[in-house]
């Protein structure tokens, strides 16, 4: 004779719990995805920006893109333009902040620079 089979599974109260941590995952990932995507695009200006020549011109090349690109958390200002040997290096770093819920506030850190070479 057969014994009972024991069936698995999740219960109610587990498929809520995942549901809600799936929903603040979504929440925090809708909010913080259009930073990153701001983050990349000045990356690639900075990397085109770089081949400008003297700190003014690679800071006024950068505001041009950044507004084609709509990039509002930097401007050419903020950009450090240093030389290494003959090649010139762009960097930036700023932080962006988002409040989540009540006290609750999700802080990222971004820090670019340019890549070496053409």
């Amino acid at each position: 004779m057969t014994g009972k089979s024991k069936q698995g599974g999740m219960s109610i109260f587990m498929l809520l719990f995942v549901l809600v941590v799936l929903a603040a995952v979504g929440l925090v990932g809708m909010k913080a995805f259009p930073s990153v995507l701001e983050y990349q695009a000045a990356v690639k200006a900075i990397n085109k920006a770089k081949d400008g020549g003297t700190p003014q011109e690679v800071r006024a090349s950068f505001d041009r893109a950044a507004n084609i690109d709509n990039i509002s958390s930097i401007s050419g200002k903020d950009l450090q333009v240093a030389r290494d040997g003959d090649a010139t290096v762009v960097s930036f770093a700023y932080d962006k902040e988002f409040h989540l819920f009540g006290p609750a506030y999700l802080t990222l850190k971004y820090r670019g620079q340019s890549r070496p070479g053409r």
